[in-house]
């Protein structure tokens, strides 16, 4: 006669699954619910695992409610974003010479959302704004690359050429901080995203390496290009 095999023994997750799929033994054995004793998630002491459902309840509770306030905050802070743009937005409309445009973006932006460091450079305008600083010094890989965007390039100063138009930012004693951290805003007829060639590139430029950050959202910067392209629209 042969010997039947050894029985596996039961783990962890042999009972795990059968109190899974097995909620009546609750209902059979009630008693084992009230003793069972497990450590508490604040502190050594035993509690019932009924305390414990509750502790997890409430830390999920908790949880929720961190997430609808940082919500709420975020929701907050979009609508002054949103009512920034809108301010500068109508500020452009308001430029009566297009020559003044170019430092119309740039000394609005400064203002309404405290970039310290900002410049743009427009090419392809009318020849009547062609002697215009704003109009000088987009080199052809420059011009190339704008058009190569179709979102705002938020991340390091890497030492891209646009980089070499940004004003220093004046510290104690005379000295001068350079960019840490770029926006670069591309500059187009249409959406932000479309293929059309970039006419101009915006660069937005800040000492702190944490302001523009290549995860950070880019819905309002893409808005700013597009209403700053439509106002530009008036150079050529």
């Amino acid at each position: 006669m042969s010997q039947s095999a050894p029985m596996s023994p039961i783990t962890e997750d042999d009972i795990a699954h059968f109190l899974a799929n097995t909620p009546e033994f609750f209902e059979r054995h009630a008693e084992v619910l009230a003793s069972v004793q497990i450590a508490s998630a604040h502190g050594q002491r035993a509690v019932s695992l009924q305390e414990r459902q509750a502790e997890m309840l409430r830390e999920k509770i908790k949880a929720l409610e961190q997430r609808v306030m940082e919500m709420v905050r975020n929701s907050h802070d979009n609508e002054a974003i949103a009512a920034k743009v809108h301010a500068w937005g109508c500020e452009l409309q308001r430029v009566q010479q297009p020559a003044a445009l170019p430092q119309a973006v740039v000394c609005g932006i400064e203002k309404h959302f405290d970039v310290p460091q900002t410049a743009i450079r427009v090419w392809d305008v009318a020849p009547e704004h062609a002697e215009h600083d704003f109009a000088q010094d987009a080199s052809d890989d420059v011009r190339a690359f704008a058009s190569s965007l179709t979102m705002p390039f938020c991340g390091p100063n890497l030492g891209f050429e646009p980089t070499s138009w940004l004003p220093r930012v004046a510290v104690e004693e005379g000295d001068s901080l350079a960019a840490q951290s770029l926006a670069l805003l591309p500059l187009r007829e249409g959406p932000i995203d479309s293929a059309t060639p970039a006419f101009g590139l915006l660069v937005l430029g800040s000492p702190d390496a944490q302001r523009f950050e290549a995860t950070m959202g880019t819905e309002f910067l893409s808005r700013m290009a597009e209403l700053a392209s439509a106002a530009l629209q008036r150079l050529k």
